[in-house]
């Protein structure tokens, strides 16, 4: 079985840190070999980039913070992403190149068009095999967040939007699917894997 970029997708405190986990620990269970990653925050340059993004004190002008987003996704790609798909091994990473076209593009209100071309050069063109949206109403996700950061500071017409702009990229994402996110998390987890191809 050759190996899978498998993204989850969402707004904050939908559960995918926790589906990082519960999917890990399945899959190693059945003998492929995982990793487990995140954006921003997947290598050593994007830790400390998230440490500016998320801060709640700064101001980052749109334009700005799509940037440092996508230096951390280029250096993502190129440090963990390619060199563990090439040695065999699957990723599961929580946010990729959706979250920008959600957040920075209908959120920050940055010209798709740009957002999708800036993501292509950070990647090189590396997409995903399987994308899982966790869908969770904004009310739900405001009332599951614990410490504010940034982006959770903008409020539920923030969040809103961003919801709305994920159930409509998701549509025309290959291998796409949304998961209704409200569910108990081993469910949430049975459902991401019954779309994967696992023997």
């Amino acid at each position: 079985m050759r190996p899978l970029f498998i993204v989850l997708e969402g707004p904050d405190a939908a559960g995918k840190s926790t589906q990082l986990e519960l999917l890990a620990a399945e899959l190693s269970r059945r003998g492929i070999d995982v990793v487990t990653t995140r954006e921003p925050g997947g290598t050593d340059l994007g830790r400390a980039l998230r440490g500016i993004l998320l801060d709640p004190r700064r101001r980052i002008e749109p334009l700005a913070e799509l940037f440092l987003l996508l230096a951390d996704r280029r250096q993502h790609v190129e440090e963990l992403i390619k060199p563990a798909l090439a040695e065999g091994k699957w990723v599961i990473s929580s946010r990729y190149t959706l979250s920008s076209l959600a957040y920075q593009g209908y959120g920050r209100g940055i010209p798709m068009e740009t957002v999708r071309r800036l993501n292509e050069i950070a990647t090189g063109g590396l997409s995903p095999d399987y994308t899982f949206l966790l869908d969770v109403p904004p009310e739900v996700a405001l009332e599951r967040a614990g410490e504010t950061d940034r982006f959770e500071a903008e409020g539920l017409a923030f969040r809103a939007r961003v919801r709305e702009a994920y159930l409509q990229l998701i549509k025309s994402v290959p291998n796409g699917y949304v998961i209704d996110a409200t569910r108990p998390p081993e469910e949430v987890c049975r459902r991401i894997l019954a779309h994967l191809p696992l023997a």
